[in-house]
Formats: structure tokens, C-alpha cells, sequence
């Protein structure tokens, strides 16, 4: 059984935040995703709160899904990298799943990369991999777009994996779509049309793009193990 609980999203005064009712009465809900989520977080919308028995937390919930278009979203954004994961252990990333060693995070000129893979046997001899994971939530039709809001952090990551390419290295962003009507995806030239220059730039020096989605319930994330298409 599911431990959500369903509220009605009313404002967020900042990015941390987000003012809920349940059961007519208003609580504070921590927003575990910096993005702006305005197209997701809009008055009287259902959302999903996931309770914490934590006392030393400032938040006794988090806010986890929203309602849209009758699918759940997910906007708890550090999942994203946790689903990837996992997803390439399994053998789901059909683009990746030769690798036969897989970690979290590993430091890379000045920023930290999501996921470290690398092959080393005696027939395939030495490969490394970088994969830089972005959660995308935002969906206009059913196309995925990302960034929701401009983000330089994200510029600096792909600038990072160009790098490693030019070292010979191979190096992927991979855009995990959290909302189950996307599709397919392009970047987000009207919210931040330096991360798309950005990214044409990276797929040109050979930085890899993979793109798949997930499935949402309260009682789990599937993740497709399909890629989508993608456009720049």
C-alpha cells in the first residue's frame, strides 16, 4: 500500500517550498527540484506528498507527484539519477548495457558526473564512460523540453563532457523523461537557449544523447526500457 498522501497544491513562495492543504488544512511541503515547475505546480492541482517521521526535519512532507493531463509526474529530481542507475545495472540501456562495472558519481575536471561506467577484460580490453543524467518534467504536447528554467549548472556539465570526449573518452547525456506523455525530446530553446547551443555543441564533438521515460504510479516507477527520439 501506498504511504502518499494526496493534497491540493496552493503557491510556492520559494524554491524549497511549496504550500499544500490536506484535508482543508494548509501545511508546508518541502519541493525536492529547484526547477520552476509552473507549468506542473499551478493552483488548486493535485499533488502527492510523501510524509517524513524524521523530527529534526523543518518539513514534515515532500512533495514527490503532480497531477497533469491525468498522468503522475515525478519532480522529486534526485530519483532521476537513482532510476539511470539502476537502469544500466540492469542491463535496460540497451546503449550502455556491455559495461560490466557501474558507480555513482565520480569527479571529472571541476564537476562531478552522475554515473561512471568502464569495461576491462582481456577480449574488449579498457572503456570508460561518463553519463551525465538530466530528470525532465516539463511536456508541451508530448514533447519533452529541458531545461524548465535556465540553468548554468547544466552548461558546465556538458561543457565537462566535451572535454572528456576530446580525451578520447566516451561521454553521454542522458535526459530521463519523468512525465509519461512525453514522447520525444528537444531542449528548451525559448526558456534557455544557451543550454541548447550548448548542447548542439556537445552532439557535435560526439557527446552522446540518449533519452528515455518513465512510467509513474504511487506504487512505483517503471522505467521504459525504450529510447525516444530526439530533435535539436
Amino acid at each position: 500500500m501506498s504511504n502518499y498522501i494526496k493534497a491540493i497544491f496552493k503557491n510556492r513562495p520559494n524554491r524549497f517550498i511549496a504550500n499544500v492543504e490536506i484535508n482543508g488544512e494548509e501545511v508546508i511541503a518541502h519541493v525536492p527540484n529547484t526547477g520552476r515547475c509552473k507549468e506542473l505546480l499551478v493552483p488548486d492541482t493535485v499533488v502527492y506528498l510523501l510524509p517524513s517521521d524524521n523530527p529534526k526535519r523543518k518539513t514534515k512532507y515532500s512533495l514527490h507527484f503532480v497531477e497533469n493531463r491525468g498522468e503522475l509526474v515525478c519532480i522529486y529530481s534526485q530519483i532521476a539519477n537513482k532510476i539511470v542507475f539502476e537502469a544500466i545495472e540492469a542491463k535496460q540501456v540497451k546503449e550502455l548495457s556491455y559495461y560490466t562495472e557501474c558507480s555513482r558519481e565520480k569527479t571529472a575536471g571541476k564537476s562531478r558526473i552522475d554515473i561512471y561506467c568502464s569495461l576491462n577484460n582481456e577480449d574488449d580490453g579498457f572503456e570508460e564512460c561518463y553519463v551525465e543524467v538530466k530528470g525532465v518534467t516539463l511536456v508541451e504536447g508530448k514533447i519533452a523540453k529541458f531545461p524548465d528554467a535556465p540553468t548554468e549548472r547544466g552548461r558546465k556539465h556538458l561543457k565537462e563532457l566535451i572535454l572528456l570526449k576530446k580525451q578520447g573518452i566516451r561521454t553521454v547525456v542522458f535526459f530521463l523523461v519523468q512525465h509519461p506523455l512525453g514522447d520525444s525530446f528537444e531542449p528548451n530553446w525559448k526558456n534557455d537557449p544557451d543550454f541548447g547551443e550548448m548542447l548542439v555543441k556537445a552532439y557535435d564533438a560526439g557527446v552522446e544523447i540518449l533519452v528515455y521515460k518513465t512510467l509513474n504510479s504511487l506504487d512505483g516507477i517503471e522505467f521504459v526500457g525504450e529510447s525516444l527520439d530526439f530533435r535539436l
